[in-house]
């Protein structure tokens, strides 16, 4: 009962302890800003398909110009229309009480949903398989503390399988 307050070295050696850990580096993500002349709640109207060149030796440019061009086509038929109807709800705004700005917001989601769908395709048909995932996020602007959407080319990183002998 003697040795029950007594604290005893741990005889043990800690690199005994540690487990092979293996460190994947990931490089940053790749961002396409909008390079358009129209901007609508931080959508521009077009993105730049000016091949970036951390994509090199990963993706071919007549790929990635082609999925650039994918996205800047449901940009030039939905924007458009939003910009009509926020013109429309600006001027109605104060007979409406803001009631009138409440299209353009749908119309927005409904451009962003199209282009999220649109990425997810994209990815799943050959993205992933080259390790890539490209995504619509927002970011702050270099300029001023507005948002904008932005896309986001990140590199997934491959985890290696443990399989014990």
């Amino acid at each position: 009962m003697a040795d029950f307050d007594a604290i005893y070295q741990d005889e043990t050696d800690p690199e005994e302890n540690i487990e092979e850990t293996h460190v994947t580096l990931v490089p940053d993500p790749i961002v396409v800003r909008g390079a358009g002349n129209m901007t609508v709640f931080g959508l521009s109207n077009r993105f730049n398909d000016e091949f970036p060149p951390g994509l090199q030796s990963r993706v071919a440019p007549e790929e990635y110009q082609a999925t650039v061009a994918r996205i800047n086509s449901v940009l030039k038929k939905t924007l458009p229309v939003n910009v009509k109807w926020l013109f429309c709800g600006c001027m109605c705004c104060c007979c409406t009480l803001g009631c009138s700005l409440w299209p353009v917001i749908c119309l927005s989601k409904r451009t962003q949903h199209s282009l999220n769908k649109l990425l997810e395709w994209e990815n799943s048909r050959l993205y992933n398989k080259l390790g890539l995932r490209w995504r619509l996020t927002k970011q702050h602007c270099d300029s001023s503390s507005m948002m904008e959407y932005v896309l986001l080319i990140e590199y997934i990183p491959k985890i290696p399988i443990y399989r014990p002998d």
